[in-house]
């Protein structure tokens, strides 16, 4: 728990207290599930059940981001800790909102959600994973029309039968869309279905009924179907939207033996394949694994619009998504247009946010948006490309799920450096993290010269194009020295460094303080004379060396830290050494002149104070008021 800070706690849910909590090294908001656990045999195997779904890569379930134990001393007990998305809505407070204005959900709407919550189980139920925990609360909306299925659970957990009574005790809401199978701790594929039937039943009749009575109903319908059938009456009677699709459907999922009840794949065609349902996430073989690879060639074998309509269809299907960017890599330049790119840009990154974890679809994302950029940069220097902060919080999370691909790291930076040179961002990556994931490329890709220079040309661009602010020049700074201090051997990136401290130093002098005397300890101007006897017959390293040290001598207050830790000595020898490099020379000796002239001011402060304290220490001589002095 050190690296997250606890903001507040929510409802506690079925299972465990739920916290909302911010990631310190990112700031970003996440929840914490925290399960108290009956033993560590318990807690294993609960952790155990639950590594598989860190995997899971679908755009519409909500990943774990981590599992951990810890040790509750106050209570003597394990908690099985689960870091999850956080997400300010969902489907219940939609649902709860309709109520209090007894008015229907938009049908086209209802529509959306629902087929992105029957793709998201249909690919869970295909993996042999079961939710075991859906209910409106668990749907969260993370946009308008983007849901995501979460706080999936496991056998281990869910079958704790007195935290259930407890539970159901304290609020009879919990375990009313559990199928009636599962109340006896049995869980199967159907105990979704059954589930999913009574949220769609929510969806349904919120205009008319209150939560109470929707509560009531949900579990009447556990032992006598009737109370299904009079509900459905009552939605024919007041017209609601898909209401033949409703009366056709839910009593095949609200079966009371699960024996009896449809598949999630079954309940796909009755609504979007044979039915009238619509949704742009289900397609035509939302039932299938892929798409069968003779439909994208055909899809695929256009120009360019038609590839984004196939990207536009699709967008669940990382195979077409895949297939796409690799034609549009290799369509010639002279074909690319003005008019496209930006319209493309929105596809691609869509397609990156919803597949973040598959590496093949992150190279290719990447390289096409780095010839798109690359391209209308070039036809047009002034071109504006719609960014914001959802996509550079994407590519800082993508380029964390994918921490072992060098290719992928170098890409990443190389997108950011072109956002930055477009939009003020500085402030928005820094607190995404960005600084810190700098800093652990630089020290585990030490020796890898593409992604030294991608991450140290990021910050360079962010400097240079003066996007940062005062208050930043701190952090960068003690980056810069970390990445000396790691990589030593590395002269371009040593080059890079210096060259960038040099340049935060001449704006900055707060920034020259925090080189000369860093906030981690130690000394960075012994860094630098470190730095100078590896590389003293490296003319470049060397010149830049100089020049950070000619910033930092324009600051008086700064020069009596250069004196003391032998600067001017180490540029006497500098200035002896090299004679032929212009920069070189003059950088030197501006430094030199700075530290001269403090060594003769402090000289001459010196010797006024010597005069000062040998007239004070002097006898004095008596004078007569007539104004001569008084002989002994």
């Amino acid at each position: 728990m050190e690296k997250y800070q606890i903001l507040y706690q929510l409802s506690p849910g079925a299972l465990g207290v739920n916290l909302v909590v911010k990631e310190l090294a990112t700031e970003a908001k996440l929840v914490i599930k925290q399960v108290e656990c009956l033993d560590e045999h318990h807690t294993n195997e609960a952790l155990e059940e639950l590594r598989p779904l860190l995997k899971l890569q679908h755009a519409h379930i909500s990943l774990y981001q981590e599992l951990f134990i810890t040790w509750n001393s106050e209570v003597s007990s394990l908690s099985l800790c689960l870091v999850m998305e956080y997400s300010q809505g969902s489907l219940q407070m939609v649902i709860q909102s309709k109520r209090e204005e007894k008015a229907e959900m938009d049908p086209k709407w209802m529509q959306e959600i629902l087929g992105q919550m029957l793709d998201a189980l249909e690919y869970l139920h295909q993996l042999s994973i079961i939710h075991r925990n859906l209910k409106p609360s668990n749907i969260s909306l993370v946009s308008k029309n983007h849901c995501k299925l979460q706080d999936l659970s496991s056998n281990a957990l869910m079958t704790h039968r007195a935290k259930w009574n407890v539970r159901a005790e304290e609020d009879p809401f919990q375990k009313s869309w559990m199928a009636p199978e599962a109340l006896d701790f049995t869980f199967s594929q159907m105990s979704d279905v059954w589930s999913l039937g009574c949220i769609m039943l929510d969806m349904a009749s919120c205009s008319f009924l209150n939560a109470t009575e929707a509560m009531y109903l949900r579990k009447s319908l556990r032992q006598n179907s009737g109370s299904l059938k009079a509900i459905l009456k009552t939605m024919e009677e007041k017209h609601i939207p898909d209401v033949e699709t409703f009366s056709s459907l839910l009593p095949l999922m609200l079966q009371i033996n699960p024996l009896d009840r449809i598949t999630i794949k079954a309940v796909v065609r009755m609504t979007f394949v044979s039915g009238s349902f619509k949704s742009s996430c289900v397609a035509m073989t939302l039932h299938q694994q892929v798409v069968p690879e003779i439909i994208t060639n055909i899809l695929l074998e256009g120009n360019v619009t038609s590839i984004l309509e196939a990207m536009e269809n699709f967008p669940s299907r990382p195979e077409v998504q895949i297939k796409a960017m690799k034609r549009l890599l290799q369509i010639p330049e002279d074909q690319l247009g003005l008019l496209w790119p930006m319209g493309l840009v929105e596809v691609v990154v869509t397609a990156m946010k919803l597949h973040e974890r598959i590496l093949d679809l992150q190279l290719c994302a990447c390289s096409l948006l780095l010839r798109i950029l690359s391209h209308v940069l070039v036809q047009d220097a002034e071109a504006q490309v719609p960014w914001d902060i959802s996509i550079i919080c994407s590519l800082l999370s993508i380029m964390r799920s994918h921490s072992d691909s060098e290719q992928l790291i170098t890409q990443g930076y190389s997108l950011l450096t072109i956002i930055s040179s477009q939009v003020q961002v500085s402030e928005e990556l820094q607190k995404a993290g960005l600084f810190e994931l700098i800093l652990e490329h630089l020290y585990r890709f030490s020796k890898d010269r593409d992604i030294c220079f991608s991450a140290l040309g990021l910050l360079w661009s962010l400097l240079v194009d003066g996007c940062m602010s005062e208050w930043q020049f701190e952090k960068v700074v003690e980056l810069l020295l970390q990445s000396i201090r790691l990589s030593q051997e590395r002269v371009l990136l040593v080059n890079n460094a210096y060259r960038g401290l040099a340049s935060l130093a001449k704006v900055s002098e707060l920034a020259a303080f925090r080189v000369v005397m860093p906030q981690d300890g130690g000394s960075g101007l012994t860094l630098l004379q470190e730095t100078y006897q590896l590389y003293k017959d490296d003319p470049e390293v060397v010149e830049n060396l100089c020049m950070l040290l000619a910033h930092l001598s324009s600051y008086k207050e700064i020069l009596p830290e250069l004196e003391s830790s032998g600067i001017r000595a180490l540029v006497r020898e500098i200035q002896g050494r090299f004679t032929s490099s212009l920069e070189l020379v003059s950088y030197a000796e501006k430094a030199s002149l700075s530290l001269e002239a403090a060594l003769h001011s402090s000289q001459e402060r010196k010797l006024c104070g010597a005069a000062v304290r040998e007239e004070a220490a002097a006898p004095k001589v008596p004078f007569l008021p007539e104004g001569r002095p008084h002989l002994p």
